[in-house]
Order: C-alpha cells, then structure tokens, then sequence
C-alpha cells in the first residue's frame, strides 16, 4: 500500500517533468521560428538578437563572429545584398538536451533566392544549422551556432 501511495504522490512530479520538456521543445522551436522570420526579413538585428551576449558563429565557409553585436554587424551588409531576397525555411528540428538548461539543437534548412556578389541568382541550398543553446533568466538564446551547406558539398560516392 506504501508503494501505491509513493507511487500516486510522484506521479504529479513526473508528470511537471514531462510538461517541462515539452515546454523547452516548444520554447526552442519559437526560437527557431524566430530565426527564419528575421532572416527572411533581411534584419540582422533581430536575428543576431536571438544570440547570448557573449555568443559564437561560424558560417559555411569558416568565417565567424564573436558577440551579439559582431553577429549583428557580420549579418547586415549580406541581408542588404546576397541574401536580400533569400528565403530560408527550417524542414526539421532535432534537439537533445544535454542539461534541462543547456540543448544541442539541430535544424536541417533550405534557402531559396541568394545571389553571388554580382546579383546573379545562387542555386537553391540546403543544410544543417548546429547550435548550442542556454535558457538564461527563462529565456533560450544561441550560444554557440555552426552552418553548414549541405549543398555546397560534393555527392557522395556510389
């Protein structure tokens, strides 16, 4: 009869645990909605808002900023020219969390409408964004992110 009692009075735990999760999956994934809508806005301030403080990027290519407002300023000139009629969409996302407040989030993405420097249209893209995110006073922010372009790679071999 003990173990029932336990039992029924930590069920309730369980059950906020669970809700937690969910809350944090979907607090994640408005981040990421979050995300897209400032890129496709070309508004490097939005998007580098959602990042720390004290955050790190890498693109594609290797090239990287360090701090929201180098993130911001990296941003700006390519949303005004490259990107400025790009349209990116996330197609899934993978998150495992390493604490309950600290997740590795993976976001397989494509993009549509990049030009190179010329104005000449850029083929379609795909890839996989990496990041490490922290909930901060309640709040998920990006403190660590990785590109990659999917597309840019060479098929594998048969």
């Amino acid at each position: 009869m003990r173990i029932i009692a336990i039992c029924f009075l930590l069920f309730p735990l369980l059950l906020m645990g669970q809700t937690g999760g969910e809350m944090d999956e979907h607090a994640i994934r408005t981040v990421m909605d979050r995300f897209m809508d400032a890129w496709n806005h070309h508004d490097a301030k939005a998007f580098a808002a959602l990042f720390s403080e004290d955050a790190d990027f890498t693109n594609w290519r290797g090239a990287d900023a360090s701090g929201r407002a180098k993130i911001e300023a990296f941003h700006a000139p390519m949303f005004a020219t490259i990107f400025s009629k790009s349209h990116q969409e996330y197609t899934g996302i993978k998150t495992r969390f390493i604490r309950g407040d600290v997740a590795a989030v993976d976001v397989r993405w494509k993009m549509t409408g990049a030009m190179d420097a010329q104005g000449n249209p850029r083929p379609d893209r795909e890839g996989l964004l990496n990041f490490v995110m922290a909930k901060n006073a309640g709040q998920w922010e990006i403190v660590v992110m990785h590109n990659l372009d999917i597309s840019a790679l060479p098929p594998p071999p048969k």
